[in-house]
């Protein structure tokens, strides 16, 4: 009887950390706000119907599109190809500017 108890306790006290605790998450009740990371209505990442690859310059529709996140941001590619050239030279992509170089940092326009 007592192992029983034992049992159901620790029964209880996990389905009540699952389903209002930290992981909560894991079953789906995102939005809480208690992470930090859960902004808006819950933990998918609102994607637009389009978007252009920024590789090619093709559009793309982004449902079941292969995608990459840079800097927090999504991007969406036509091919694995594409993808894979974003993500071995993000930077060059994701219209940053290149670094300057040691002998042009200090040059300004007269």
């Amino acid at each position: 009887m007592t192992t029983t108890l034992y049992l159901l306790f620790w029964a209880a006290l996990f389905f009540v950390m699952m389903r209002f605790g930290c992981g909560a998450h894991i079953m789906g009740h995102g939005g809480h706000g208690h992470h930090g990371s859960h902004e808006g209505s819950g933990d998918r990442l609102q994607e637009p119907g389009t978007a252009i690859d920024p590789v090619c310059g093709m559009t793309v529709a982004t449902p079941g599109a292969k995608s990459s996140i840079y800097r927090g941001k999504a991007y969406y590619f036509c091919s694995a190809d594409c993808r894979d050239k974003f993500e071995a030279a993000p930077q060059e992509f994701a219209g940053e500017a290149p670094a300057r170089t040691v002998q042009g940092a200090h040059h300004h326009g007269a």
